[in-house]
């Protein structure tokens, strides 16, 4: 049975993760407004994925039998001066999504709730990865600074990015 402190926790979560769908959905748009298709792509599927991470959520709290609860989204940022300082925003935002995560694994911890534990796992570890990601757009974006072909090149390389339903989902379709 999950606590009142933890269902409360969650479905803040699933606003947090529906705020950096929305993010990631500005960036993409602000990239493409730019004339960057492969980042607008590459950030177009990061707000895929989080619309996915806060499916996940719902699909948890569903699985205990409490109630989703959707707030509203707080606006979020339009513009950026360079592809760079996207980045820059994401390995920060992500950083901050990491401290919520470990946030709900110490409350499913004090719990003792072991199903709420299992399940964040995934999510930590996510999210390990999405730092990871940051961290290595920003240093390939800093490899190109300053030359239009590198950026270019770079771009081309971000459009061939494609989609991966992450396997809490495509475990629950099959």
């Amino acid at each position: 049975m999950i606590s009142e402190k933890l269902h409360n926790a969650i479905n803040e979560q699933i606003n947090a993760e529906l705020w950096s769908a929305y993010l990631y959905l500005s960036m993409s748009l602000d990239a493409e407004a730019k004339g960057h298709k492969g980042v607008a792509n590459w950030f177009f599927i990061q707000f895929k994925e989080e619309q996915d991470h806060a499916r996940i959520f719902m699909n948890y709290l569903n699985s205990q039998d409490v109630k989703v609860e959707l707030k509203p989204i707080a606006e979020v940022p339009v513009k950026w001066e360079s592809v760079l300082d996207m980045f820059k925003d994401t390995l920060n935002h992500e950083k901050k999504v990491t401290a919520l995560i470990h946030n709900l694994a110490h409350i499913a911890n004090d719990d003792k709730d072991f199903a709420s534990v299992n399940r964040l796992n995934w999510f930590i570890d996510e999210q390990v990865e999405e730092e990871e990601n940051a961290r290595d757009m920003i240093a390939a974006c800093e490899a190109v600074e300053g030359n239009k072909y590198g950026m270019y090149m770079l771009d081309k390389e971000l459009a061939t990015r494609t989609y991966k339903v992450p396997s809490p989902l495509a475990t629950a379709a099959e």
